[in-house]
């Protein structure tokens, strides 16, 4: 099977908002009463574990600088999406922002590790790679790979098949036009499980499955609800073949001008703001499962086990083929 490309509108004028904002906004300092405020962009609305973490990173930061260093927080991709904010920072021109590192591989090949289904056996596991030497081994890759540093880790969310048809057995995967994002691993994994992997606009997912031009997606409980995806395709199966990770990163530019201690208050209050936001996603994620139950979606067990074994050898070669074999070790082996 080969990938589609489907773009049933292709407009936006969030990068054209983001350009208008960078014109009229400066980095660096901001007066005497905060020697450095640090502009922070991510694509969440108020209510999200982003905007949430975000508002923890700022209130850690001020209180270990004793109000010299101040953050101004905006959200909802009024600086464009998370590419465009990726951008910016490799151009010094935005300092911190929450990046989703399925969609930064054209910068990092590195990044595209996340993107492997089934790389976590549990929360415990996901935690301790993303806590431990592992991590912050990657991390070094990626900050290597395009001058942005990554502070910290975010996310949380387990993602799920969600179609419109049941998913009573894998059987019900074969041909099933399931929307992902564009990184191969996903891609080769959900080809081998016999689904037909369909890369479609976010923004055109509803009308995708009301029309019939993809038949479900992967997603995690908390955006399947909040898109109301539910509507559409009512039935959801538990795979649970991804834990979410979010990089928070900062442009090495901002870093090169921050003294030793701002650098040493930075980290702490990126990874504290972290923990912070980690945890509230993994609640959010719980909750919104609920709530797609009592609001009638039908929850599909699927057997995990199952679908490794079919995923195992075509990931592996996939894996090699982008230098990941390493990485992927080092993730799996990790306790």
């Amino acid at each position: 099977m080969t990938k589609k490309w489907i773009d049933l509108k292709n407009t936006s004028t969030r990068g054209l908002l983001g350009s208008a904002l960078l014109a009229t906004a400066t980095l660096g300092f901001a007066g005497a009463a905060q020697a450095l405020d640090l502009r922070f962009g991510h694509g969440g609305t108020e209510d999200t574990a982003y905007q949430l973490g975000a508002e923890r990173f700022k209130e850690l930061l001020a209180e270990a600088s004793d109000g010299e260093m101040g953050v101004q927080i905006m959200g909802n991709s009024v600086l464009g999406h998370e590419t465009e904010m990726f951008e910016q920072q490799m151009a010094g021109a935005l300092d911190v922002s929450i990046i989703n590192p399925g969609l930064i591989t054209d910068f990092s090949p590195t990044a595209n590790v996340f993107s492997i289904p089934f790389l976590y056996r549990d929360e415990d596991h996901w935690s301790q790679v993303l806590d431990g030497e592992v991590g912050r081994a990657i991390a070094d890759q990626i900050t290597a790979e395009t001058d942005v540093r990554v502070l910290a880790f975010y996310g949380g969310g387990k993602r799920q098949v969600v179609s419109t048809e049941p998913l009573e057995s894998l059987d019900d995967l074969e041909g099933l036009k399931i929307r992902t994002n564009p990184t191969q691993p996903l891609i080769t994994a959900w080809e081998a499980l016999g689904a037909d992997p369909t890369v479609m606009q976010w923004s055109e997912i509803y009308t995708g499955l009301q029309l019939g031009a993809i038949d479900g997606l992967l997603n995690e409980a908390e955006w399947i609800h909040r898109m109301r995806f539910h509507e559409v395709a009512p039935h959801i199966g538990l795979s649970e073949h991804d834990i979410t990770v979010r990089l928070l990163t900062l442009s090495q530019a901002t870093w090169d001008r921050l003294d030793e201690s701002q650098q040493e208050q930075v980290m702490e209050a990126a990874t504290e703001s972290a923990s912070y936001a980690r945890s509230v996603q993994l609640e959010q994620d719980a909750e919104a499962l609920d709530l797609l139950v009592e609001e009638g979606a039908t929850l599909h067990e699927m057997d995990r086990e199952k679908m490794m074994e079919a995923v195992a050898g075509p990931l592996e070669s996939v894996i090699a083929d982008m230098g990941l074999t390493e990485y992927h070790q080092m993730i799996i082996n990790a306790e």
